[in-house]
């Protein structure tokens, strides 16, 4: 997706984990976004200024330009107003404290105050020192205001070798949420739990081999993403995923796997009580053998023909036990004509919205990183996605579904 309109701030702080904000700096311009990144006196003894200016295709910014005499307009204030996001990372505990009490002795924290666009901020810390009482009533605070959004920290190893929280966020995770702080800085979905299921399940016919599709997950994945990021609660039912997939997720949302339609039945119906929304993105198997062997059968034993059973309709239990404040969207990913087929879908499940996606189309459906859709509710409103990434797809959902109410009369 490109991003010729996006004018993108960075501020790097003093961490190791600087060199991470090397790989966001030069995707965003590659993207064609404009680039600014601003390095505070102890951010140069991780990254020069120069490597930076040299991802971005533009000079970097150090406090020596901040105080020179030669600038005309003074630069925190022409860089703040020309910013549409503003990054800071690798977030240390002394830059938090600094923004949280409204400090300003830099000019990274001089253009924070002399900005209005959304803050992402990506903390890097020793696990003692994040866990810190002080540093903890600081976050608390900045995450007060409405302009601050977090991605991470992360748990793992850490360059001090300790292990736990603490870790930044990866140059993945942090692309993604300016993504979707570029379609929307509202946490619009706080104190909501949204339920997500995605990936295609598996129904074995030995250890080895099973009746499957072709569905990775990556739509299911985008929608949990997209949900954190405007602040809801998530947990995401999943069928196997991609390694990489799952890696990406925020570290915020409660994973449930499952691996046959059977289990993730078992999974759904367990949390169903909890979520405001329910999203169907599984590609659940229809049949199953009714038979499976619990042993790799060799050729000679293969049968000629595999007996199938039915599995049982999810989407119909869930629409069945649904509380009256609960949502139930389903996906249906059909080829040829896609909409009448969803239609049907939608009523003869009782959901209250529908994504028809097709599968048969060019950089759509299953194993692409794109999508295209027609949204379409109980009232008959109809939306069409034309192709785009998954995550925006996730988020034009969203904001169709937080007009279903008003839509359908409730």
């Amino acid at each position: 997706m490109k991003n010729e309109a996006l004018r993108v701030l960075v501020g790097v702080t003093g961490g190791i984990a600087a060199y991470k904000l090397c790989e966001v700096v030069s995707t965003l311009a590659k993207s064609g976004a404009a680039v600014r990144v601003i390095l505070t006196d102890a951010a140069q003894q991780f990254v020069s200024a120069l490597t930076f200016a040299t991802l971005a295709r533009h000079p970097a910014y150090t406090d020596a330009d901040f105080w020179s005499a030669a600038q005309g307009r003074p630069l925190h204030i022409e860089l703040g107003e020309w910013a549409d996001l503003f990054l800071i990372g690798p977030l240390t505990a002394n830059t938090l404290g600094k923004l949280a009490h409204g400090l300003a002795d830099n000019l990274v924290t001089n253009t924070v105050l002399a900005s209005r666009c959304p803050i992402l901020l990506a903390p890097a810390m020793n696990t003692d020192m994040w866990q810190q009482a002080s540093v903890q009533r600081s976050w608390q605070r900045l995450l007060s205001d409405l302009r601050y959004h977090t991605v991470g920290p992360a748990a793992g190893r850490l360059a001090c070798d300790r292990v736990g929280t603490g870790r930044m966020a990866e140059p993945a995770e942090i692309l993604d949420y300016l993504s979707s702080l570029q379609h929307t800085a509202q946490r619009d979905l706080a104190g909501k739990h949204l339920l997500i299921s995605t990936g295609g399940t598996r129904e074995p016919i030995d250890p080895v081999r099973f009746i499957g599709n072709p569905a990775t997950g990556r739509m299911g994945i985008a929608l949990a993403k997209a949900a954190c990021h405007r602040g809801a609660r998530v947990t995401l039912v999943h069928a196997p995923l991609e390694p990489q997939l799952q890696g990406n997720l925020p570290s915020q949302t409660a994973l449930i796997a499952t691996l046959t339609a059977a289990e993730m039945e078992a999974a759904m119906l367990a949390q169903q009580p909890q979520a405001d929304w329910v999203i169907l993105a599984a590609a659940v198997a229809d049949i199953r053998p009714q038979q499976s062997a619990d042993y790799k059968l060799p050729k000679a034993e293969l049968p000629n023909a595999i007996a199938v059973a039915p599995v049982p309709d999810i989407a119909a239990q869930l629409a069945a036990k649904k509380p009256a404040h609960q949502r139930l969207i389903g996906f249906a990913a059909q080829t040829g004509s896609i909409l009448e087929p969803a239609k049907d879908k939608l009523m003869r499940k009782q959901l209250d919205a529908i994504v028809a996606n097709p599968v048969d189309q060019a950089n759509s459906g299953f194993g692409s990183d794109q999508n295209q859709a027609i949204l379409i509710d109980r009232s008959g409103r109809q939306q069409v996605i034309e192709p785009t990434s998954k995550l925006l797809l996730a988020h034009r959902l969203y904001d169709f579904m937080q007009t279903l109410g008003h839509a359908s009369g409730d």
